[in-house]
C-alpha cells in the first residue's frame, strides 16, 4: 500500500508526529506548526494526502499549509490543505478539501463546492482544486481559463506534480514516481463496492438487482483493462482523462466496452444503461483499484460480506448462507476433474465456493505464485464449472462474481434451468458437450453429465401447465400433489413397479421437478447436495415422489437444518441438505444401504443472523493478527484477522482476512468417518 509507505515515511522523516495522549492523541504537521485530533477519520485522510504532496507530487512540507483561513468567505472557512508557491506561504497553488473515505456521493459533490468557493475566494484565487476521500479524488483547474461554475470541461486527471501542467492521465503501470493501481484491503474493497452500488442505485432509480447488474458491466470491463498487456509507463484505459467532460468519459468507456464484449459475446448480451454523470461517479470510485493483484482471500471474504447484506428480504431466493453451502461442498469434496453445475445458481455461492475449494487443493501441491498453481484451479474455473439463473439480473451478478475471482463466467447460463435440455444446449455449447446432447437430434450419451450438482433449489412455488409448457415432460408431473390433502394418482406400488402414471398433474411444486432435473443433470454416479424443504421427506402425499427418488437415487445423507436457517433472508421453511448419488443403468436399490442422518441446532447464526459459534483463540499477537476456531454443529471454520486501529469515537476492531473449514470436525468429520464404515448413522 504505497500511500501508507508515504505517511509512515512522513512520520520517520519527522515531517509529521504523533502526540500521544490516549483518546486526545493528535498529528502534528511541523512545517505548518499546526496540531489536529488524530482521532478523527477525515484527520488520517489529511495526513495520507499530505504525505502523497511531499513525496509522490515534490511538494516542500514548508509549502503545504494546513486549516488556512481564506479571506472573504462568510462565514470565515478553513481549507483544509493548501499548496502555496512559496515558503511564506502567500500565494496559493492548490485548495485541497479531505473528506473520509466512505463519504456518499452527495456529501462528495458538496465537498467539491466548498473546494470550488476556497479556491475562488477573492484574493485567495488558485490554479487548482482538489477533493480527496480515501481513494475517490477529483481534481480541478479553476484558473481564469474557465467559469467559476464549470465543472466538466476543467477536470483534470491528478494533482500537478512540483507546479507543473497535470498528465493526460492519472494511472500508469509501472512508472513510478507517477501512480499505478494497487492492491486494497477486504476494508477498502468492500467500501468501494458499496459506494459504486449506492451511487447506482440512487435512491430506487434502479432497482438493487438491476444496479448490481450494471456494477458487473463496469468491473468486467475494469479486470479487462487490468489484464490488457501495457508496456512500462503506458496508461491505463479505466480512468477519467484531463478535461474529458461526463459525455466524452462515457463514450469512450463504452467503446472499450463494446469492443471487449465482441471479444466474449457471450458474458453480457447488452450494452451499459446508465447515464453520463453517474458512469463519471462509477469510473472516480473504481479507476485507482486494482482487482486483479488483490487477493483471492481478500476478494472472496469482501464480495461474500457485501452481498450477505445486500441479498436480503425481496432477494434472500437468490442468496444461501456460507455455512451452508461450505458444509454442502466439502461432503461433495469437489475436484478438478470433476464438472460441476449449480442450476439454480443465484448469485454463485456454491459455484465459488467449489472453486475455493479446488483453489486450496492447489495450495498443498504447488507455490501459490507458480503457473501450476494458476492453471490447476483456472481450468476448472474456466472449463468445468457451470451455472443457470433464471432471473437475468442476478446471472449477471453470478458472473460477475466469477470474474471477480478470476474467470467461470463463461459457463453461468440465464435460462429457466428446468426447460428441455435441448433448448438449454442450445445456448451453450459446453453445457451440451458435458451433458452429451447432439443440439440438432437432442439425442444425448446417457453415460455422461455432470458429476457434482449442490443445489439450492427454488420451493413453495407452482408450476403450471399453461405456464410451463414442459411440465408433462417430467415423470413426477404425475407422482407429486399440489396440497397436502391431495391424493396420489399412482399407488407406490404400481410406481415402483415402472406403471405408466394414471392421470398427470396440471400444476406440480418446484421442488419436486428440481428434483427430476438434478438426476437428468448427473452421469450415473454423479452426486448432488440438494437443499429441500422438509415436506417432501415426511409428507405422505408425497410418498410416490420419495419412491421414485430412492428408485434412481443412493440416498447418502440427510442433514436436518433448524427452522430458522434461511429466515436472515427471508424464507422461513423447514429444510434439510440431501446427498444423493444417481444409481447407474439397471442398478437395484437395496434396503441395506447404510444412510447418514444427522440433525444440525447450532449452524452458527440465529434467525437475526447474529453469530452462534462458540470461538477458541489459538494464536494471537496483539495489536497485529488473531487465530481462532469458530465451532458449530457443521464444522468448524479456522478464521484469521487482522487488527484495525479504531477511528474517531470506534474502537479497533478485529478484521477478518480469510477463513478456511476444518475438515475433520463437527458433522463434516463424522461423515467422514461414516464414509470409511458405513452403517445407518444417527446424529
Amino acid at each position: 500500500m504505497e500511500r501508507l509507505d508515504f505517511l509512515a515515511r512522513a512520520f520517520d522523516e519527522g515531517h509529521l508526529q504523533l502526540i500521544r495522549s490516549g483518546r486526545a492523541d493528535k498529528v502534528r504537521y511541523v512545517a505548518a506548526n499546526r496540531s489536529q485530533r488524530w482521532a478523527d477519520p477525515e484527520e488520517k485522510v489529511r495526513a495520507a494526502y499530505f504525505a502523497e504532496l511531499v513525496y509522490r507530487y515534490g511538494y516542500g512540507p514548508d509549502c503545504i499549509g494546513v486549516e488556512v483561513t481564506v479571506p472573504d468567505r462568510t462565514p470565515a472557512d478553513r481549507a483544509d490543505l493548501v499548496v502555496f508557491r512559496d515558503s511564506s506561504c502567500t500565494d496559493p497553488y492548490a485548495v485541497i478539501e479531505c473528506k473520509r473515505a466512505d463519504v456518499s456521493d452527495p456529501e462528495f459533490k458538496q465537498a467539491v463546492e466548498q473546494a470550488f468557493g476556497n479556491g475562488h475566494a477573492h484574493k485567495f484565487r488558485a490554479d487548482y482544486i482538489g477533493v480527496v476521500a480515501g481513494s475517490t479524488r477529483a481534481f480541478y483547474d479553476c484558473s481564469d481559463r474557465f467559469g467559476v461554475l464549470e465543472r466538466e470541461a476543467n477536470i483534470v486527471s491528478d494533482m500537478p506534480v512540483q507546479y507543473g501542467k497535470p498528465e493526460e492521465f492519472k494511472y500508469y503501470r509501472d512508472a513510478h514516481p507517477k501512480p499505478d493501481i494497487g492492491a486494497v484491503s477486504r476494508d477498502d474493497l468492500i467500501r468501494t463496492i458499496r459506494k459504486c452500488h449506492q451511487t447506482l442505485w440512487a435512491g430506487g432509480r434502479l432497482s438493487p438487482p438491476m444496479a448490481f447488474g450494471e456494477l458487473t458491466k463496469l468491473i468486467f470491463l475494469k479486470t479487462r483493462d487490468e489484464k490488457t498487456p501495457r508496456r512500462k509507463g503506458e496508461p491505463y484505459e479505466f480512468q477519467i482523462k484531463t478535461n474529458e467532460t461526463a459525455e466524452r468519459l462515457a463514450g469512450r468507456i463504452k467503446a472499450i466496452y463494446e469492443r471487449e464484449r465482441e471479444k466474449d459475446p457471450d458474458v453480457f448480451n447488452e450494452g451499459i444503461r446508465i447515464d453520463d454523470a453517474t458512469l463519471r461517479s462509477l469510473v472516480l470510485h473504481l479507476e485507482s483499484v486494482d482487482l486483479t493483484a488483490t487477493d483471492l482471500d481478500t476478494k472472496g471474504v469482501a464480495f461474500e460480506q457485501f452481498m450477505d447484506g445486500f441479498f436480503k428480504g425481496d432477494f434472500g431466493q437468490y442468496f444461501t448462507p456460507r455455512n451452508i453451502i461450505a458444509f454442502a461442498i466439502q461432503i461433495l469434496d469437489v475436484r478438478p476433474e470433476d464438472f460441476v453445475l449449480d442450476p439454480a445458481c443465484g448469485s454463485g455461492g456454491f459455484l465459488l465456493h467449489a472453486l475455493d475449494y479446488v483453489r486450496r487443493q492447489a495450495d498443498g501441491f504447488f507455490e501459490e505464485d507458480s503457473k501450476e498453481h494458476f492453471a490447476y484451479w483456472h481450468d476448472f474455473a474456466e472449463r468445468r464449472l457451470f451455472g443457470i439463473e433464471i432471473n437475468e439480473e442476478i446471472a449477471r451478478v453470478a458472473k460477475m462474481n466469477m470474474i471477480v475471482h478470476d474467470d467461470g463466467h463463461t459457463n453461468i447460463i440465464g435460462n429457466d434451468a428446468l426447460e428441455p435440455l435441448q433448448a438449454i444446449a442450445q445456448k451453450s455449447p459446453a453445457f451440451a458437450k458435458v451433458l452429451g446432447i447432439n443440439v440438432v437430434t437432442g439425442e444425448r450419451d446417457e453415460s455422461k453429465g455432470f458429476t457434482k450438482v449442490p443445489t439450492n433449489p427454488p420451493f413453495g412455488a407452482v408450476i403450471k401447465d399453461e405456464l410451463h409448457s414442459y411440465l408433462p415432460t417430467y415423470e413426477l408431473s404425475a407422482y407429486a400433489s399440489r396440497g397436502g390433502g391431495d391424493e396420489q394418482d399412482s399407488d407406490a406400488a404400481g410406481f415402483k413397479a415402472g406403471k405408466s402414471a394414471v392421470k398427470r398433474k396440471s400444476s406440480v411444486k418446484t421442488e419436486v421437478v428440481y428434483c427430476e432435473r438434478v438426476w437428468q443433470l448427473l452421469r450415473p454416479g454423479g452426486t448432488a447436495a440438494v437443499v429441500l424443504p422438509d415436506g417432501m421427506l415426511t409428507n405422505a402425499s408425497l410418498q410416490g415422489v420419495r419412491d421414485w427418488v430412492l428408485e434412481r437415487f443412493k440416498v447418502l445423507a440427510v442433514v436436518s437444518l433448524p427452522p430458522f436457517a434461511f429466515a436472515h433472508f427471508g424464507a422461513g421453511v423447514k429444510s434439510s441438505v440431501v446427498f444423493l448419488e444417481k444409481r447407474s443403468a439397471g442398478e437395484v436399490p437395496s434396503d441395506e444401504e447404510a444412510v447418514f442422518m444427522a440433525v444440525a441446532n447450532n449452524i452458527g447464526y440465529d434467525a437475526a443472523g447474529r453469530s452462534t459459534y462458540e470461538v477458541e483463540a489459538i494464536d494471537e499477537t496483539a495489536g497485529e493478527s488473531r487465530v481462532e476456531l469458530q465451532r458449530c454443529d457443521l464444522f468448524d471454520w479456522q478464521v484469521v484477522f487482522d487488527w484495525m486501529p479504531g477511528e474517531g469515537s470506534k474502537p479497533g476492531r478485529w478484521s477478518e482476512r480469510h477463513r478456511h473449514v476444518s475438515p475433520g470436525s463437527g458433522l463434516l468429520g463424522r461423515y467422514r468417518a461414516f464414509t470409511r464404515a458405513p452403517s445407518d448413522f444417527l446424529v
